[in-house]
């Protein structure tokens, strides 16, 4: 294993007795020697792979993808605060982005809410991040058989538009927790039907049939800490390394490349010290083979262009989960690309509408504003502004607040569908702002972050109403849940303990399963106890 010695030849240095790692792979802090030889070696690397791809640097650094994906950064902002850039990223046959930007977050191939119809219309994003998990839950799974002459099968399984690109993962994001870790050669992972075991050679296997326009490397990831012992650490990132190997070995580098799927390489939400002999591979053997960096933690960015400057110029694909629209600008300005933001399905399914702008509005004063607006709130009963002051989208353009408290009180469909749309347009519109005053300057861009920051609250609403009924992606894998949904019938009784509990909301079926529809009692005693009687009948 080429990664198994140090970059100078001399043994890794363990941190300490009861460190626990393996003697050729101890957790090791590069001394400055080392990471002097590095950063050489480095430089050395990256011209040869310039060289080979014939890149200009003067004006607009651009990397070709090996399988045909080009990405540009037009402009860096690196003066010490912010490392933030400006870049174009084109897949093949698909919408080019100007990043930093966002792709959807999908759940089984689709956006929750939106049909295939209204995402051709009204999709502000160029990109949807799946998860194998989602589509392989029968023996026989129809993604992987499913006819596909012209598209590739993952497009035409999902139904989506042709300007939308296809980001393949092995889990979800977030992931549910599962109740065994990963294997030496499977992934955990949760299914419709329940847990199982995902071998590292199924998937690559899948990769290939589905043609994803992305595709992420299986990566060994947390299961139940997230500050688990350093011997585990050490294991998840010789894991993901071997993982690594095995998704690229020259027959399946020859077949992502006819068939168009770009790879992104997995970088560990673990410290740059227990993984920098993994990115020393990724930076020294396998760099040619890689289109981009998926990110289950930000905060690595400074070290790996500190120590690998040939994995700089890739496209960055954040994995690492933010909370807040505060958090979004704070991967950005460590050089993140393209963000996935789950938050945006949950504060839908909230029936909470994004109201933030960025840069934020002038003369707010000191009062800090929402970051959104509860549409269940009765003073939208009859409320006719649109969702938001200023915002472009189909539904505040086309519809009012008092519309769509009532869709929401209604349990109507439509309601979270024009959620959707309103919440990932103001969304696209923050990445727009963010975009417009990056080419500005970093000093811009960080003044008017401080000012976002200060303009609106820090976190996001909760929503007061009813969510809709939840489904396999709002599963938590904790231990004993509660009922997930609640029944929608319960018993009649005669003291109208029932009908109450009913009108409460609350799940009082016993033993926390649903009351079949027919009753205990015959027709004869229902009738006796006032059963469909009519009000004010004698």
């Amino acid at each position: 294993n080429p990664c198994s010695v140090s970059p100078i030849g001399t043994p890794p240095q363990s941190l300490g007795p009861g460190a626990g790692a393996p003697a050729s792979r101890q957790i090791h802090r590069p001394t400055d020697s080392e990471r002097e030889g590095g950063q050489a070696r480095d430089q050395a690397t990256i011209r040869r792979w310039k060289g080979r791809r014939c890149v200009k640097m003067s004006d607009a650094e651009k990397v070709d993808g090996a399988e045909g994906m080009i990405f540009e950064i037009l402009k860096k902002t690196l003066d010490g605060t912010t490392a933030a850039r400006l870049g174009k990223l084109s897949v093949p046959k698909r919408k080019p982005i100007d990043t930093p930007n966002y792709y959807a977050v999908a759940s089984r191939g689709v956006l929750p809410h939106v049909t295939p119809d209204n995402l051709k219309k009204h999709a502000p994003f160029s990109g949807a991040y799946m998860a194998l998990e989602d589509f392989i839950e029968k023996k026989n799974p129809s993604a992987l058989s499913i006819p596909s002459p012209e598209k590739k099968p993952l497009h035409t399984f999902s139904c989506l538009p042709e300007s939308i690109a296809t980001v393949l993962a092995a889990r979800r994001n977030p992931a549910v927790k599962t109740p065994v870790g990963n294997g030496a050669k499977f992934v955990a992972i949760f299914t419709s039907t329940g847990f199982r075991n995902l071998s590292t050679d199924e998937y690559c296997a899948a990769v290939e049939t589905l043609k994803p326009d992305i595709a992420i490397g299986p990566a060994d990831l947390f299961h139940t800490s997230t500050m688990p012992a350093s011997k585990k650490l050490v294991r998840m990132a010789e894991r993901t390394e071997e993982w690594t190997d095995v998704f690229l070995t020259a027959k399946r580098r020859e077949l992502f490349k006819a068939s168009g799927v770009s790879v992104f390489a997995p970088v560990l939400a673990v410290p740059y010290t227990v993984q920098w002999e993994y990115l020393r591979h990724l930076a020294d053997e396998v760099v040619d083979s890689l289109s981009g960096l998926a990110l289950y933690d930000v905060d690595i960015l400074p070290d790996i262009e500190d120590h690998h400057k040939s994995l700089d110029s890739l496209p960055r694909l954040s994995l690492h989960i933010p909370e807040t629209p505060q958090a979004v600008l704070r991967q950005i300005s460590l050089g993140v690309d393209i963000c996935t933001i789950p938050f945006i399905n949950a504060i839908s399914d909230a029936g909470v509408a994004l109201s933030f702008t960025f840069p934020p509005p002038e003369n707010q004063g000191n009062a800090t504003k929402p970051l959104g607006d509860d549409m269940w709130a009765p003073e939208n009963e009859v409320a006719m502004e649109p969702l938001s002051q200023g915002c472009k989208c189909y539904a505040c353009t086309t519809h009012h607040r008092a519309f769509l408290h009532h869709l929401l009180n209604a349990k109507e469909m439509l309601g979270w569908t024009l959620l959707q749309i309103h919440n990932h347009q103001v969304m696209a519109d923050f990445f727009a702002g963010i975009r417009a005053t990056l080419a500005k300057g970093a000093a811009e861009f960080e003044e008017q972050s401080q000012r976002f920051v200060a303009a609106y609250e820090a976190e996001l609403p909760q929503g007061t109403g009813t969510r809709p009924r939840a489904r396999g992606y709002h599963f938590k894998g904790e231990a004993n849940p509660s009922r997930i949904n609640p029944p929608a019938w319960v018993d009649y009784a005669a003291d109208g303990e029932g009908v109450a509990a009913k009108a409460n909301g609350a799940a009082v079926a016993a033993e926390g399963t649903e009351t079949p529809l027919v009753p205990d009692l015959g027709s004869l005693e229902l009738e006796e106890k006032g059963f469909a009687e009519v009000a004010g009948k004698k």
